[in-house]
This record gives structure tokens, sequence and C-alpha cells, in this order.
């Protein structure tokens, strides 16, 4: 595992840039899932978790830009600056992120002790009039309560995004069909990671009803999502662990790393990729999005007990020279998302390793094109 390094955004201008960036990519990734729509590589139900998802992110980064919104600028009080992971993923440090989901169980207790946005607005313009000064203390001030009310709406990316499920309809009477989903700021890399798993219920209520079987379920699947463990442990994990869901489909979508001249110490070809490209600010960024996939094969039955038998799955791992038993997966998919001057750069000096990688290319008018 590559070591992360964090940094802090404490200059205003590069904080600015950097929130504007994300907010840029962040907006391409629902097309970017639509597209995938479109060729058949996702379904409806699972572009709207995926996108649900990607807007919670917006909202994150959303909150965090209020908070720091006059980093650098003397404030009267010390409240430091964003830290980002600049070597191998681009993002906030998962402290961030941890900082922030303890913010919002008190952002009422905050907001209550702050004036009112008008009333702040009101004090500024008697600073500007009065005193002929820049009101800083004020904008602070307004930008803290921004920030809170942003966390009081909730809709955002927590270090923990809880199980749901999704009702996709009834093999019979007894076996019901679910999609769950659950999301994670994983700690050891400082990125997204979302999960979606496709389930037959046997049991004789129906799971996201049972008061028994549904919290069991919840807190299994939170406690194994950590990127270090393969999806086929964790999936026979689940298996035998609820002998009347039975997991058919595994993936976990891995958002990022984002790669960045400007912010990010990059190693290997796309460094010099974005080195090559020379992409005006805004265009200079690169974002990788990785999806992991374990099907269930075939169904075998094993005893239990003197009288019962239950049913397991056995998983099919990618043949190929072997790597299915390396990855824990059936297939591994890399894609890459990035504006017209890198995806020429990554075209011209053709670096190996990304021929198999697919590449969106979007526009800053908003189109994705796949090549």
């Amino acid at each position: 595992m590559t070591k992360s390094e964090t940094i802090g955004l404490t200059d205003l201008f590069a904080s600015r840039r950097y929130f504007r960036k994300f907010e840029t990519i962040i907006s391409h990734l629902g097309r970017v899932a639509g597209v995938m729509e479109a060729e058949g590589d996702l379904d409806r139900g699972e572009v709207k978790i995926l996108t649900r998802y990607i807007a919670e992110l917006t909202f994150t980064f959303r909150a965090l830009s209020q908070k720091y919104l006059l980093v650098g600028r003397d404030t009267g009080r010390f409240f430091g600056s964003l830290s980002i992971d600049a070597h191998e993923s681009g993002f906030p440090a998962a402290d961030e992120i941890i900082t922030m989901a303890s913010d919002a169980q008190q952002a009422e207790r905050h907001l209550a002790g702050v004036p009112s946005a008008d009333a702040l607005k009101k004090q500024m313009v008697e600073v500007v009039v009065g005193e002929r000064a820049v009101p800083t203390k004020l904008q602070f001030a307004m930008s803290q309560r921004l920030y809170y009310e942003e966390l009081l709406r909730g809709q955002l990316f927590w270090p923990r995004n809880d199980p749901q499920a999704v009702w996709t309809g009834n093999i019979s009477e007894e076996r019901r069909t679910f999609r769950l989903h659950w999301a994670v700021y994983d700690s050891q890399v400082n990125l997204p990671v979302i999960y979606m798993m496709e389930v037959e219920d046997s049991g004789r209520t129906a799971l996201p009803k049972d008061q028994r079987r549904w919290p069991e379920a919840q807190a299994h699947l939170m406690a194994q999502a950590l990127g270090g463990l393969k999806l086929v442990t964790i999936a026979k994990g689940f298996d035998e662990d609820f002998d009347d869901l039975h997991p058919k489909r595994l993936r976990r979508f891995h958002v990022g790393p984002m790669y960045s001249s400007a912010f990010t110490k990059q190693s290997g070809p796309i460094s010099q990729v974005l080195e090559a490209a020379r992409a005006p600010e805004g265009q200079d960024w690169s974002l990788v999005w990785t999806e992991e996939d374990l099907l269930s094969e075939r169904v075998m039955t094993e005893r239990s007990g003197w009288f019962s038998s239950v049913e397991r799955e056995v998983f099919a791992l990618d043949p190929f020279a072997g790597r299915g038993a390396e990855t824990g997966t059936t297939r591994m998919e890399r894609s890459i998302v990035l504006p017209a001057r890198p995806y020429q750069a990554l075209e011209e000096l053709n670096p190996p390793g990304f021929a198999s990688v697919r590449k969106f290319v979007v526009s800053p008018a908003g189109r994705v094109l796949r090549y």
C-alpha cells in the first residue's frame, strides 16, 4: 500500500482552486455513470445509487469549502486548513470527513450561538461603510454559519454510510431479491468507496423488515467494509454468517485517486501525461474510477445439523493467469476520467498499462465521450 502524504492548503487562492476543481470533476461523474448505463455497463437502479453517493460527495465538498472559505486570512481565530492526501489520493484526508461528522452532531448548538445571516450581513455593511475596513471576522462568522447549515441539511458523504436495501423483485413467494448498497471513506487510502450487493432472501420476513437479521446484516457489512479485504472474503463471510441470505453479486467502486499537477505528487506515466498536456487551469487533472466485480458461479448444498441443509455460493474468480485468486474478483475494470488535453497527451505518449483502461473524456460543456 502506498504511503499517504498529507499537506494543508494554507493559501487562500490554492484552496479556492482546489474546491473549484473538485466541483468540476464531481459534476462530470454523474454523466459518466449515464454513459455507462447507455452502454449497458450499469442499469438504471445502479446509476441511481451511484449518482446519489456522487451528490453526497458534492455536498461534502460544498460544506468543506464553506468551512475553509477564509483560510490564510487573519480572522482573529486559528481554524487550520484543509488537509489533502497529496500523494496517491488527491482527496481530503479522512480526518477531515471524521471531523465533519463530529461537527454535524453539534451543528444546532453552533448555529444557536451565531447571529443570523441577515444580522451578519448588516454588521458587515456597517463595518465597510462606517469603519472603511474589511469585515474579515464577520466574514469568518458567516462562513462558519454556512458550514453548519450545510451539515444540518444532511445528505453528505460520511465516514460510514450504513447499508440500505432496495427491493428488486420476487423469484417466488418464499424468495425475494434485494440490492444492498453502502459506502465508506476509506481512511487507509483517503478515498470514497461504494459497495453494492445483490442478494436473494429466503427468510420468512423480508430482510429490511426483519428486526433481527437486518441490523445484524448491516453491522456485518460495515465491519467488513475495508479496502484491504478481497471481495471474495467479504462475500463468503456474509454467505456463511446468514444461511437465508444468498449473495449473488458483490461490487466495489473506488472513486479516485485524483491526479492534478497543481495539487498532487503523482509518480509514473500519469505524471508525464499531465506535464505533457500543459492544460490550462481547471483542466489539468485526471480521476481514476475502479470497479471490482464478484459473481456467484453456482450453488452447492451443505448439511446443517442432523436433518437440514443450507445453500452456499461458489464464486467465479478471474481465470486469466491466476489473477482471480490474487484479486479475489471475477473481474476488475479500471477507468480514467479526464479532459481533452490530458487525453490527447495520453494518446500521444501511449504509456504501457493504459491500453486496457477505459477513457472517459469530458468537455467544459459537460459532454462525455468514451474511448
